[in-house]
Formats: C-alpha cells, sequence, structure tokens
C-alpha cells in the first residue's frame, strides 16, 4: 500500500466543517418528535452514517419503545418520511452558515498548488453538500462523492473506492481524512491510508492527530510513502 501520494479524500461534517453537533441536533429533534431521547448509545448509528440509516435506526427504536407512535410508523415509506424530515432539519441548521474547521482551507490551497487532487466523499445528501461547499468552496475539489452517489454508504469502502475510480488512481495511492470510526473503517476497507482527525491511537495505515492544524501536504505524502507516524 506504499507509493505516491495522488490524492486525498476528505470526509466532510466533523472533518472539514464543525457541523457534526448540527447533525446530532437534527437527528435528536426529529427524535424527540416521536418522544425519543438521542443518548451516546446511539453515536455509532448516527453519527457518520447516511441518512437513510439514521432514518432506519430512529424508526427501530420507535417500532420497540413506542409503537403507537404515528410520526414516524405508519406506512411502509416511514424510513423515507423520516430520512426527509432529518435532511429538513439538518439544511435548517446550516443554512445561516457553517464555519470550516481550523487548517482545513489552508490545507485544501496547500494540496491544490502542490497538484494533489483534493476529493470530497461524504455521507450527507448532495443537497447539504452543495450549501455547504458554497462556505468552503466547491472550486477547490476535482470530485464530490455524496450519499446518493453509492448504493451503499460508509462504513462499507463503496463512497472512497468510487471516488478513487472516478479520480483514476488506486485506493492504496490515497490518503483519506476522517474523524468518525464509521468514515475510519470505510476509508481502511477501500485500501486507503488514512489520517484521524480526532485523535486516537495511530496503527498500520493510520495516523492519528488532533486537528487539521498539523497536517500538511509532506506529511500526507509521507504517509502515502508508508510511514507510520512522523515524529
Amino acid at each position: 500500500m506504499s507509493g505516491e501520494l495522488r490524492a486525498v479524500l476528505f470526509d466532510m461534517d466533523g472533518t472539514l466543517v464543525d457541523t457534526e453537533g448540527m447533525w446530532w441536533q437534527a437527528c435528536a429533534a426529529v427524535a424527540a418528535e416521536s418522544g425519543l431521547e438521542l443518548t451516546e448509545a446511539d453515536a455509532g448509528h448516527v453519527l457518520g452514517r447516511p441518512v437513510e440509516h439514521v432514518a432506519a435506526h430512529l424508526v427501530r427504536r420507535a417500532s420497540s419503545t413506542a409503537p403507537d407512535v404515528s410520526a414516524l410508523l405508519g406506512g411502509a415509506d416511514a424510513v423515507e418520511r423520516v430520512g426527509a424530515r432529518l435532511t429538513d432539519a439538518f439544511a435548517e441548521r446550516i443554512a445561516g452558515g457553517v464555519t470550516p474547521l481550523p487548517g482545513a482551507i489552508r490545507l485544501l490551497d496547500d494540496l491544490g498548488a502542490g497538484g494533489v487532487p483534493a476529493a470530497l466523499v461524504s455521507a450527507s445528501p448532495r443537497r447539504i453538500v452543495d450549501m455547504v461547499l458554497q462556505t468552503v468552496g466547491a472550486e477547490r475539489f476535482t470530485l464530490v462523492v455524496a450519499a446518493e452517489d453509492t448504493a451503499r454508504g460508509k462504513p462499507l469502502p463503496d463512497p472512497y473506492l468510487r471516488a478513487a475510480a472516478e479520480l483514476g488512481v488506486d485506493p492504496g495511492e490515497c490518503v483519506a481524512v476522517e474523524d468518525s470510526p464509521t468514515g475510519l473503517a470505510a476509508a481502511r476497507a477501500a485500501g486507503c491510508r488514512v489520517v484521524s482527525v480526532a485523535g486516537g491511537t495511530a496503527r498500520e495505515g493510520v495516523l492519528a492527530v488532533d486537528g487539521l492544524e498539523k497536517v500538511d501536504l509532506p506529511l500526507l505524502r509521507q504517509l502515502a510513502n508508508g510511514q507510520r507516524s512522523i515524529g
């Protein structure tokens, strides 16, 4: 898996922009419409997951804990309806603008100056991605892969495999930048090396840092070349 750095593949929410809290709030608000309260136990089904997965999770919870609640249940299209509500609630929260995380714009611009393609690989619907790109700048990305672009989302590797294929590069020549266990699993399953901006423990093929401020092009090239940690 070592070699030249051919592309950098970025997650969006919680990695490039500070929207993960907004997503959690949107999910909590939709859940509350049916008397459900999100807890830490729900995090693995909410953070870094496609809207359809979160919607199905909320419908399952409502089915088991509040089967008489009609806001979520009452038809075969329950998951679709909840998914639409989640997207609307999230869009309402980001409509006022989003904040790029420290180091994000600088790193994207450094990649552009260095001739390294950047792709956005997000579990969010394209409607949301397009709103965020108004702040981050769509021109900074060679490619955008949104939730609708693959039949299966993270933690499966499909979004990263699609990004690499469309860029015409091998996944092993890409570095993915992620913040969630779900995203890390997807990128690793695709064969990418990974920068985890949420910290944690470095391991083979994964460099753990506590933010994009500590990531630059030379570091990414070292990671692509097989260096596990940067001293």
